[in-house]
């Protein structure tokens, strides 16, 4: 190893912000830089976002990153980003279509009936994408039924991040991660699945080329290095998904070492050593390496859920951390109110677009501290359905390790550890995905000999446990909340076909 470049930089392209994060590899970090920009919803059911200003956040995080550490130390960049994102380029490799996001629900119908079919299953079980709306396959499927002129026009269908790596290293390729998580990946053979495609409309040239995540791109195009402040010569690992990189990044790696997050949405997810869907379908199957795979749930309302409940339930005037005190002191349970937190929909486990928020239980003596209480604690037993889901499939799991941005607050921490009756971890640092995506640059750039080093260098900080009287209150609520979903299931199609006769929300 180069004893001058010893530094690798994770690049986290996410759903609202990309950062850029310098690791020794000895797991310090170094420096950080972040930039954002919105998640827009020009009409109902659509959630996307211009890849030009994704570009420019990325180029912009690097380049921060790099005046502050020096060119001389990188020994390259690595990325991660946020899953299921798709984009159609035309002839000379430029968008034609913003960046459709995995909150994206336009693709609602054709995922009903693809899922209800005789091929959604089996396409679950070879591709590891559940039948969803999030999946690039069931967005190309609307795209052919609905937008024939850009499925004419237009030459790749790639994810965001194909596009940035092309502008920035002049290659056109999808790492194994990504295209886990597209629907149209065979995860078995890793290669494109024939009938997927042809459900898709399209060929397999017109998808970027297959690779592993751990490929090294050799070089910067001059748009690359003059917008980041490296050298032509600077190597880049194509990375992963940020799902399966914040195992990594929080040193769930082993079998039985299960994963949550809480960023924007949630997930929990356990690393395997060869990929698998159970039999019902309850559960994603998404690579890491060829030898590293994640099976697990993602849920679309996590974070998102305590903004909404901060803008439009608390007290005005609190900030986040007020909100959540004075929710803290209501007891476990909201006095016998929960809340659906479908906000954007949902997906695991039951990975259907048609559901939407509801407060169930609701009365005069509720309050606003109860509702933000409520809010919180359906996100905890909607992951609590998940963790459920993965241990029905056969999985075992004896450790939890949590990270994101909302675990800072004691009331997250406790009632998550309440709702799975299970020990939480909590790491000193909250980098999980741009952690994961160095760790994995370290070792596809020779600089580590193996990313199994990330539980040596994420220690869990502190142990949060669950407390039996609380543990108890969620344990009997969760088959109440777990039913609610196929209570509601009729009223949620009534609604569905009233909507285009309902004013819009505003």
């Amino acid at each position: 190893m180069d004893a001058a470049r010893d530094v690798v930089i994770g690049i986290d392209m996410g759903t609202t912000a990309t950062k850029a994060v310098a690791f020794s590899v000895a797991g310090e970090q170094l420096a950080t830089a972040s930039h954002g920009y919105p998640l827009e919803e020009p009409y109902p059911g659509h959630a996307v976002q211009d890849p030009q200003r994704i570009l420019g956040a990325v180029y912009q995080a690097v380049r921060e990153v790099v005046a502050e550490v020096g060119a001389a130390r990188i020994a390259g960049l690595a990325f991660s980003s946020a899953m299921h994102s798709l984009m159609a380029l035309d002839t000379e490799l430029m968008p034609l279509t913003p960046v459709i996001t995995w909150a994206d629900t336009r693709a609602a119908v054709q995922a009903e009936r693809l899922r209800a079919s005789a091929h959604g299953l089996a396409l679950h079980r070879r591709t590891g994408t559940p039948v969803h709306p999030m999946s690039p396959l069931t967005k190309l499927i609307w795209f052919r039924e609905q937008e024939p002129r850009i499925r004419q026009e237009s030459a790749i269908w790639a994810s965001v991040k194909d596009w940035v790596l092309l502008r920035m290293c002049g290659a056109l390729v999808i790492d194994h991660s990504l295209a886990s998580c597209s629907g149209l990946m065979d995860i078995h053979r890793l290669e494109w699945d024939e009938e997927a495609l042809s459900l898709a409309g399209i060929r397999a040239e017109q998808l970027p080329e297959l690779v592993s995540t751990t490929t090294v791109l050799d070089g910067l195009t001059e748009e690359g290095a003059a917008a980041t402040g490296l050298p032509l010569s600077t190597r880049v690992v194509v990375g992963a998904g940020d799902g399966p990189l914040a195992n990594l990044g929080v040193g769930a790696v082993q079998p039985g070492v299960a994963a949550c997050s809480i960023g924007t949405s949630g997930a929990l997810r356990v690393a395997v050593d060869r990929p698998a869907v159970d039999p019902r379908g309850g559960v994603f199957c998404y690579a890491l390496t060829e030898d590293r795979w994640v099976i697990g749930g993602a849920i679309n309302n996590g974070g998102v859920t305590l903004e909404w409940a901060r803008n439009e339930i608390a007290e005005p005037g609190l900030d986040t951390a007020e909100m959540l005190d004075r929710a803290g002191r209501i007891p476990a349970g909201s006095g016998g109110l929960l809340l659906l937190p479908y906000l954007l929909s949902e997906r695991a486990p039951h990975w259907s677009s048609i559901a939407s928020g509801a407060y169930i239980g609701l009365t005069r003596a509720h309050t606003r501290d109860h509702m933000v209480r409520a809010a919180v604690e359906g996100v905890a037993l909607q992951l609590a359905l998940v963790l459920q889901s993965m241990r029905a499939a056969g999985l075992e799991i004896g450790e939890i390790r949590a990270t994101g941005g909302v675990m800072r607050h004691p009331l997250w921490q406790q009632t998550l550890a309440d709702a799975f009756g299970a020990p939480i971890g909590l790491l000193e640092g909250q980098e999980g995905s741009g952690f994961g995506a160095a760790l994995l640059g370290m070792q596809a750039l020779g600089l580590i000999e193996s990313i199994d080093v990330a539980a040596r260098l994420q220690p869990v900080e502190r142990t949060v446990r669950p407390r039996p009287a609380e543990s108890a209150v969620y344990s009997s609520l969760l088959p109440v909340f777990d039913e609610l979903y196929d209570a509601l299931l009729p009223t949620y199609h009534r609604l569905r076909r009233l909507a285009p006769s309902l004013p819009a929300v505003r």
